[in-house]
């Protein structure tokens, strides 16, 4: 598959003790079971960190920011810069119950919109809890220019970012015929989530942004 996918790992831990990609759900961590996942379905895997120190024996390229950070907007910069595809799958370093079945459908709904009337669209983005969800989905080489004004400028607001990109949106709907309960979206922020991710209650936040 021709798109490169990126962890985004590089966000503050304001509510958390530890990195929250460290954090184990079963036998494995949350970012050490992701990457298995994304490794069976892309050829290129990066992760995003200004703190490479903590995530090299992952064995996989660390990409830092290029341009002063400005949240998860400067991890995707810096991503597409250095991606050798034209167009990147991000994910949140916090989402320990990812569906590989969904990761490939947004691909296959993303590639399908390239061929349509999204020809040079800069992202392709689910919605679910009827909020677009861009800490789960694919952003395009075409639109490194408007991200690099955002950081300077500092715009961070991915929200507004997206409806000004010509971002492919998928339906809450079609998502929900793959992961009909949303818990590819749930993420970690707090020890009550891990709690409740533990014990098998904690369900999807509206959105990360």
């Amino acid at each position: 598959m021709n798109i490169t996918s990126v962890i985004l790992a590089g966000g503050e831990n304001r509510r958390f003790p530890t990195l929250k990609g460290f954090i184990k759900i079963g036998d494995n961590t949350i970012i050490g079971k992701n990457l298995s996942l994304l490794m069976d379905i892309f050829d290129e895997v990066f992760i995003s960190t200004n703190m490479p120190e903590k995530y090299f024996h992952f064995g996989v390229p660390l990409i830092g920011d290029v341009l002063p950070s400005k949240g998860p907007l400067s991890g995707i910069y810096s991503s597409l810069i250095n991606s050798k595809n034209k167009c990147i799958f991000v994910l949140a370093c916090d989402m320990p119950f990812i569906k590989k079945e969904l990761v490939s459908f947004i691909c296959k709904r993303h590639i399908e919109a390239s061929k349509g009337m999204f020809q040079n669209h800069g992202a392709t983005i689910p919605i679910y809890n009827r909020q677009p969800q861009p800490l789960f989905g694919i952003y395009c080489k075409s639109a490194i220019s408007y991200f690099e004004d955002c950081i300077l400028e500092g715009k961070t607001s991915m929200k507004r970012i997206l409806s000004e990109i010509n971002t492919h949106f998928i339906s809450e709907s079609d998502i929900m015929t793959v992961d009909y309960d949303g818990r590819s979206f749930v993420n970690i922020n707090t020890i009550e989530d891990y709690e409740k991710a533990v014990t098998g209650s904690l369900i999807a936040a509206p959105s990360h942004q």
